[in-house]
């Protein structure tokens, strides 16, 4: 088992506050391993047995408590008086009507709550209006290369080749056999995401008029494998209307911007907006899409020769979002800043390259930044040895110590 420390200590953090604490995150990225580390520290506490109330909605075993009454029912009658009761209910959307029996043990004394949801339909539905303002969100990301380097040591720049090819998804990192192996397990957690999860997320949305059935599989794996092939490139409906025709498909922009919504929502990818540095303000036009897992991004295009830039650059920005950022695509005037990172109303400007050897290469990555004349920091990634440094004001690190901070 992989101890996530930076979750767990989240965790322990807002421990015994009043606020729901809502895990959410792509399948298999360690949700329910973190709520049982959860566990076993709670009693590690002192907390008794009696007082944690763990319910995994995946296990049949609780299959009748599917139904937020007897669900609610069920912990209520357990909880312990005159002491703190911890809730910990893992994929607690496959309870009908879950929010219900959320917010009625939410307003009593002593119970602090835990749940855990592998689409963010979880927090985009009744749960976040009946509780707005009563809970924070941790999205868990698959392994960060720190952490995959502990797990698998030996060389640094081997690890970080594999890490760019099987990706972090915690069991994925631990499978020893042969390519073919890993490759059928991330098949499975795709296909079991495309399916099943998006099927839950047609049905919970049955009910709006303004929301399409996904019900096309072949599209939805196509505007996958577009959004898969097209990491680091500007990204709209129409670019994805246009590669669909060029394939010999029509279909509306209503329809794929609900299926682009379906592939956002169980984690799969993660948009990134652009902004203006100089006008600071979100541009409305194009995003970028990165793929939380390059493991999944390979088995999506087994024979597409990467980009390593790319690669690369979709690690970052991942980092960057484990590390409390917000994170944008920079606009500055017509040129292009990789990432804006926003945090604690401060920016940090970074761009990504796989290679600063080249001094065409070293003015194009170095150029917007020195365009930018407010006094935030300023970093180049790149996987060489060579070129790090300071360059007037501006850092060039390399990516694998940069990741290993």
């Amino acid at each position: 088992m992989i101890l996530r420390k930076e979750y767990l200590s989240l965790l322990e953090e807002w421990k015994d506050e009043k606020v729901i604490k809502v895990i959410t995150g792509i399948r298999r990225s360690g949700k329910s391993t973190l709520l049982k580390q959860f566990q076993d520290a709670l009693i590690s506490s002192g907390v008794s047995k009696e007082q944690i109330h763990f319910f995994n909605f995946e296990e049949l075993d609780y299959e009748e408590l599917l139904d937020y009454k007897k669900l609610y029912n069920r912990i209520n009658e357990n909880l312990v008086k005159d002491k703190m009761n911890y809730v910990l209910l893992d994929e607690v959307q496959k309870v009908t009507s879950f929010e219900k029996a959320i917010d009625s043990l939410y307003i009593k004394d002593n119970v602090d709550i835990y749940i855990t949801g592998s689409n963010a339909y979880l927090l985009s539905s009744e749960l976040s209006t009946l509780l707005s303002g009563r809970y924070i969100e941790i999205n868990m990301l698959p392994l960060s290369f720190k952490e995959y380097y502990k797990l698998k040591e030996g060389e640094k720049d081997s690890a970080f080749s594999d890490y760019l090819k099987y990706g972090g998804l915690p069991y994925a990192a631990t499978l020893n056999g042969s390519e073919n192996k890993i490759d059928t397990y991330l098949e499975g957690i795709y296909n079991t995401i495309i399916i099943k999860d998006i099927e839950e997320r047609s049905r919970r949305k049955e009910s709006d008029p303004n929301k399409r059935k996904i019900n096309d599989i072949l599209l939805l794996k196509n505007i996958s494998k577009f959004l898969a092939s097209s990491i680091g490139n500007l990204i709209s409906v129409k670019s994805i209307s246009d590669y669909l025709t060029s394939s010999g498909r029509k279909t509306s922009p209503n329809t794929i911007s609900d299926y682009l919504e379906s592939l956002i929502e169980p984690y799969i990818f993660y948009p990134a907006q652009r902004y203006d540095v100089m006008g600071k303000q979100l541009l409305k036009t194009n995003q970028k899409f990165y793929v939380v897992d390059l493991g999944i991004r390979r088995y999506l295009l087994p024979r597409k020769s990467y980009d390593l830039g790319f690669s690369l650059e979709n690690t970052v920005f991942f980092e960057l979002i484990r590390r409390g950022y917000e994170v944008y695509v920079g606009k500055v005037a017509t040129r292009e800043v990789d990432f804006v990172a926003k945090k604690s109303g401060k920016y940090h400007y970074f761009q990504v390259t796989a290679s600063m050897l080249e001094e065409s290469t070293f003015n194009r990555e170095v150029s917007p930044l020195t365009n930018i004349k407010d006094n935030y920091p300023k970093t180049v990634i790149t996987l060489d040895r060579l070129t790090p440094g300071n360059y007037d004001g501006i850092d060039v690190v390399n990516a694998i110590d940069w990741l290993l901070e």
